[in-house]
């Protein structure tokens, strides 16, 4: 479902919405005229319903995962902003010395920023953040560092995958893993109670789909069982 601010277009009442059956609108009827979705700029807000589980152990495990997700997140944004950053650096760096020179200087920061934090984490935790390093930055930690070889081999090998044990090819899919369908279910909220602050996906996923997808293999497993 979507919610729209209670403002009116152009002081018109909308006489009807279609939609489609993800509950998405595709078109406004406005005074007789069919006006696309597209072409009105409201904000749209995901009406997230009560959470139900099967039993007190699976409500135990989305728990101890939402704690660990709201750990880890702010740490997944952060190298989403210094991936940002850095390339947009880089564009203006013309001698390969120099930009490496840079990489490093930026390996540094974020060492200072939040290794200490990292040591700090259990495996689990490490592979989750990897998992949202994915979602932020559209690309696996291991694709990171061979893409910025240089400068980011030594920071995510020691202070993460030499740490952790985990494995930085792991890719961030809701689509397909229950376990990372339910970390999208716990930022969503996250989000819409301000806990967590808001930083786009890079993947490519609806979480209407989602929803639809999961709560119907829920309640079929539920059925069966």
């Amino acid at each position: 479902m979507i919610s729209f601010p209670l403002t009116v277009l152009c002081q018109k009442e909308i006489d009807s919405i279609k939609t489609d059956s993800t509950g998405y609108v595709q078109y406004y009827i406005i005074e007789g005229d069919t006006i696309p979705h597209d072409a009105i700029d409201l904000d749209e807000v995901v009406i997230l319903g009560k959470l139900k589980f099967k039993d007190r152990l699976a409500r135990r495990k989305y728990l101890i995962l939402r704690r660990k997700t709201r750990k880890v997140y702010p740490y997944a944004k952060l190298a989403s902003d210094r991936l940002t950053e850095l390339n947009e650096r880089l564009k203006s760096i013309k001698s390969k010395k120099a930009r490496k020179k840079y990489i490093k200087i930026l390996q540094k920061y974020m060492e200072e920023e939040f290794t200490a934090e990292l040591k700090k984490m259990t495996r689990t935790e490490g592979q989750i953040l990897v998992k949202l390093i994915h979602r932020q930055t559209g690309q696996t930690m291991f694709d990171l560092v061979k893409e910025y070889r240089s400068g980011w081999k030594a920071f995510w090998y020691n202070s993460t995958a030499k740490l952790f044990s985990i494995s930085l090819k792991e890719e961030y899919d809701p689509i397909n893993i229950e376990e990372d369908y339910w970390i999208e279910d716990i930022l969503q909220r996250s989000f819409q109670s301000n806990i967590l602050e808001e930083q786009k996906t890079a993947l490519d996923f609806s979480f209407y789909d989602l929803r639809n997808k999961w709560n119907d293999t829920i309640k079929t497993t539920a059925t069966k069982n």
